[in-house]
């Protein structure tokens, strides 16, 4: 339970929003209910997201590694459930973090985040603009052809490409904006096989200048922006080109982002803001 005068921040990444909850010792316990109910858009704060301020050493996730960063990202969907990371969620937190004084991250300085997916290291492009390396992607099917088929409410079925940010995603590259405009994704759609985990769904279409998607988050229903699930948009329009470096401008629903892939790494550049402080009742 969060106490009652606890100032929350909202905020957002390219329309990814996300609750902001300030616990740097660790003393709160926000239970799935909780986080539920603060991103419930009709009757809590709304946001895609619950990311809770932490210390890594009071984290309850993180004591045991003595080199940890000294912060931790505590992602939740909004559902409740745990997600690994987040990439508009960990700019956003490094933006929280120098905003309000607790860290060091002027223009050009680096920050490094630990979060369930690994240490993130953010550098500060410009006063909101920031590059995320995102680590390491992977293909858990082998080495980048369609490996699987989603049978898209609107679209039908359609092969698709399996990547993890470390998140698992699910990427449909398709001919055409109007297929990309037709697709229902209110719907659930069908998986064959079926994710263990759940997975996320990317729709993408090359575009001359900047591909056009849109996501589908687990946990949370179709968002404006997803920063892991861009990141495997890029991979899978770098394999599908036939090669595996390069930069893609990527345009979600909520805004612009850019990906560099390097040396089998992601980095990730956008925007970051802050909206609003509520004090709970």
């Amino acid at each position: 339970m969060i106490p009652a005068n606890t100032t929350l921040t909202k905020g957002h990444g390219a329309g990814n929003d996300f609750i902001m909850v300030p616990d740097p010792e660790g003393a709160l316990e926000i239970s799935a209910a909780d986080v539920a109910a603060l991103c419930n858009r009709h009757t809590g704060i709304g946001a895609d997201g619950l990311i809770r301020v932490v210390r890594s050493a009071a984290s309850g996730a993180m004591e045991a590694r003595g080199d940890a960063p000294e912060w931790f990202m505590d992602y939740r969907n909004a559902d409740g459930s745990i997600a690994e990371m987040c990439g508009n969620g960990v700019r956003v937190f490094a933006h929280y973090l120098a905003t309000h004084g607790l860290a060091s991250l002027g223009l050009g300085e680096h920050l490094t985040v630990a979060t369930r997916g690994g240490d993130k290291t953010v550098t500060r492009e410009s006063e909101s603009i920031y590059t995320v390396d995102m680590g390491e992607y992977g293909l858990p099917f082998g080495a980048g052809g369609a490996d699987t088929r989603v049978t898209v409410p609107g679209l039908g079925p359609r092969p698709a490409l399996s990547v993890t940010m470390p998140n698992p995603h699910t990427v449909v590259i398709l001919d055409s904006l109007a297929e990309l405009d037709a697709a229902q994704l209110d719907r659930q759609p069908g998986y064959d096989p079926v994710p263990r985990e759940g997975t996320n769904l990317e729709l993408v279409v090359r575009q001359p200048d900047r591909a056009q998607m849109r996501v589908l988050e687990r946990g949370v229903g179709e968002t404006l922006a997803c920063g892991t699930g861009t990141c495997a948009v890029a991979v899978a329009l770098l394999l599908a080109a036939g090669t595996t470096e390069g930069t893609v401008p990527i345009h979600s629903p909520g805004g612009d982002l850019s990906v560099r892939i390097e040396a089998g790494h992601a980095h990730l550049t956008g925007p970051a803001q802050l909206v609003a402080e509520i004090a709970l009742r």
